[in-house]
């Protein structure tokens, strides 16, 4: 047998790349002759840059760069396998989960390094950077990752503005003049999975601000200041990011790659699957496993096992998804390419128990499968 294994993470419990060796463990055990393709998977979020660097076999690297309160810390980023894509994550400089709930405070925080992550990346001699957005603690339209890139944004007076949403009413003036030069020969593919414009009811502020610590007043001001924002790079820049789909996200920082950098944005899950060459290795395979920490109805609204299911459906291969927590009503995924899903949990058991045997887990339903498929070839 052929058997593509293809899952995300399990969420605080194991990696996509443990996943895939626990699910071929537990296989092993009953087809140790198998074919076993393994293929890390993400959706574009917490956990892209090592499913797509363990897939490709790139490499990861750690740097200094500057948390959203403009603290040094150390981050990474990845170069995929053709030593031509680097991978980025801004929640790995930018992220809420970076700073305490008691400093989070969307008028200061900065995508400052998130700039400094494409500068390094570029150090690389690539020609595509891929950034992932999800999990920003900053709310400033990417004026931070611009100004470390080289950009200047400057007040009434030709000074430069500092650092947080808070500052981009004072915006009079953008300068890319001295922007980094090594830009203009580089492709940069934005995993954004949500459609909100950068201002209004819908926007940057008001859908996502709440959540980073923003309070009705500071919304407020933080959407008319990216009204503002949107205004001068119209003026200067002759781009309108103010109403396209996904510039709110990540607290703007869509609008700004695409303003600034022309970037393009797409679902995080179909970058995984191009860069991984799922399709390619998926051909010809007997079987196609995959899933991730939960599994439920929302799959199917581009998490990952839904993408892997998408392209084996195309070459009527079955596809078997295992998960920590199955909901309800997962039954919907039947329309769309699963053949079965199992939960990996043998009894009732916490979350932390659950959490400490994730892998155990998981190697022995994946056992359990395999010999229930044999049974079935006899």
């Amino acid at each position: 047998m052929k058997i593509v294994i293809a899952p995300d993470s399990f969420k605080e419990c194991i990696s996509a790349k443990e996943a895939c060796i626990a699910i071929q463990k537990g296989f092993e055990k009953i087809f140790e002759e198998g074919e076993y393709i393994l293929v890390p998977m993400a959706d574009g979020g917490e956990g892209t840059t090592e499913a797509l660097v363990d897939s490709t076999d790139g490499a990861i690297y750690k740097v200094e760069t500057t948390n959203p309160i403009g603290e040094k810390i150390i981050s990474k980023f990845g170069i995929l396998g053709d030593r031509k894509t680097a991978i980025i994550e801004m929640a790995q400089a930018s992220g809420l989960e970076l700073i305490s709930k008691e400093k989070r405070n969307l008028m200061v925080t900065t995508t400052y390094g998130t700039g400094e992550l494409i500068k390094l990346a570029l150090d690389k001699n690539i020609e595509t950077i891929l950034i992932g957005i999800g999990g920003s603690a900053t709310n400033d339209g990417g004026a931070g990752m611009i100004q470390a890139l080289g950009g200047k944004l400057l007040d009434k007076d030709g000074k430069e503005i500092g650092f947080g949403g808070g500052e981009l009413s004072k915006i009079n003036k953008i300068d890319l003049s001295n922007l980094d030069e090594r830009l203009k020969k580089v492709k940069i593919i934005v995993a954004c999975d949500v459609d909100n414009p950068l201002t209004g009811e819908r926007g940057a502020s008001y859908i996502f601000g709440k959540q980073k610590g923003g309070t009705p007043e500071m919304l407020k001001i933080l959407d008319n200041n990216l009204k503002h924002f949107a205004k001068i790079i119209r003026k200067d820049l002759g781009v309108d990011i103010e109403n396209i789909s996904g510039s709110g996200a990540a607290g703007g920082l869509g609008g700004g790659l695409m303003g600034f950098l022309s970037a393009e944005l797409k679902k995080g899950i179909d970058i995984v699957i191009e860069y991984s060459k799922l399709e390619e290795k998926i051909q010809g395979a007997d079987l196609v496993i995959t899933g991730e920490g939960s599994i439920d109805s929302q799959t199917r609204f581009g998490k990952t096992p839904y993408g892997v299911a998408k392209v084996a459906k195309k070459y009527n291969i079955p596809v078997i998804a295992l998960a920590g927590n199955v909901g309800k009503d997962v039954n919907i995924l039947y329309d769309y390419g699963f053949n079965a899903i199992f939960p990996i949990l043998p009894r009732v058991e916490t979350l932390e128990e659950a959490l400490l045997q994730g892998k155990e887990n998981l190697e022995k339903t994946s056992e359990n499968i395999a010999r229930l498929i044999k049974s079935i070839k006899k």
